[in-house]
């Protein structure tokens, strides 16, 4: 692979990784998986095809670990308030059960 080659590949990771960020922020998580295998893929290929890295290739780079954290964030987020959700259901379960043992009699 040529090093031109090399760079189209990274140029297309990064454009993936924007992607999968959006797909954490919509919480779509098998369109994540899907597009993160495709930009795995571009990263190793660019890989092979880049020795040493210029500063440029190393802004892409690190501005695509940035959107990794960013979709990390995301998805750490949905997952917390999922969790809180899980824990009013809980609660609001408990609630009813202990309610419906006090009816009213006649």
């Amino acid at each position: 692979m040529s090093r031109a080659e090399a760079e189209v590949s990274l140029r297309g990771a990064l454009e993936l990784s924007h992607a999968v960020a959006a797909a954490a922020d919509g919480g779509n998580l098998e369109a994540m998986v899907r597009l993160d295998a495709e930009r795995r893929r571009l990263l190793e290929a660019a890989r092979r095809g880049l020795a040493t890295l210029e500063p440029a290739e190393r802004g892409v780079l690190a501005e695509i670990q940035a959107l990794n954290a960013q979709a990390i964030g995301m998805l750490q987020h949905r997952q917390r308030a999922t969790a809180r959700d899980l824990d009013l259901l809980a609660i609001g379960r408990r609630a009813v059960r202990a309610y419906a043992a006090t009816r009213m009699r006649r």
